[in-house]
């Protein structure tokens, strides 16, 4: 009765590791105007805001930054029961990773983008065009792990990185490229469209 009462809280915690650590394979859109999603998740914010300054600024390696100029934020929070595998919006080469320590806040408030512990990448296609994007650390996340370095290539839908526990990913859309997807849209790394790069859509929803 005694192993009975231990092996059965044991079996569930066993199954909720194997949950949260998950990998499904995902089929990316092969459209190089396709911005798809970093992570699977609930769009909590889509904003107006300037890059993160670790993306813009100089940092000495001679690679070109992100401009100051405001683009669109979405953000992608992330609970405990999705999947935490982060993957590369769009095919390129990663020109910065650059993490930054910070605090635990919830990750759903708008604060945690310069508050909480967080990494960020910024992507650069062939043509130059550079999309930033940065993992977030909430309440109970305590480690961002990356699976890429500065000057690897990627493509696509490409595993880049996970946040172990509930947290969020913000993406930094370019210049003049508006989201295809709404507040309280559900998203699928690796396979929702965020964005076409270029376009700005006019987009209008209803919950039901």
């Amino acid at each position: 009765m005694a192993w009975e009462t231990i092996a059965w809280p044991m079996a569930f915690l066993t199954l909720g590791v194997l949950a949260f650590f998950r990998d499904p394979v995902r089929v990316t859109p092969r459209d190089e105007r396709c911005v798809v999603s970093p992570a699977d998740g609930l769009v909590t914010l889509i904003q107006k805001v300037s890059p993160p300054r670790e993306l813009c600024a100089d940092d000495g390696s001679g690679v070109r930054g992100m401009s100051s100029e405001p683009v669109t934020r979405v953000s992608i929070f992330m609970s405990v029961f999705d999947v935490h595998i982060n993957r590369s919006p769009i095919s390129g080469t990663i020109r910065r990773v650059v993490y930054i320590p910070g605090k635990f806040l919830n990750a759903d408030l708008d604060k945690a983008s310069d508050e909480n512990e967080r990494q960020h990448f910024l992507v650069e296609r062939g043509d130059g065009v550079q999309i930033g994007f940065t993992q977030i650390a909430g309440l109970v996340a305590r480690r961002i792990v990356p699976f890429v370095k500065g000057g690897d290539i990627v493509a696509s839908g490409q595993r880049i990185g996970l946040i172990r526990f509930g947290s969020r990913v913000d993406i930094y859309l370019p210049a003049c490229t508006e989201p295809k997807v709404m507040m309280g849209q559900v998203t699928v790394a690796g396979e929702t469209i965020l964005a076409e790069i270029g376009e700005t859509p006019m987009l209008e929803g209803i919950a039901q």
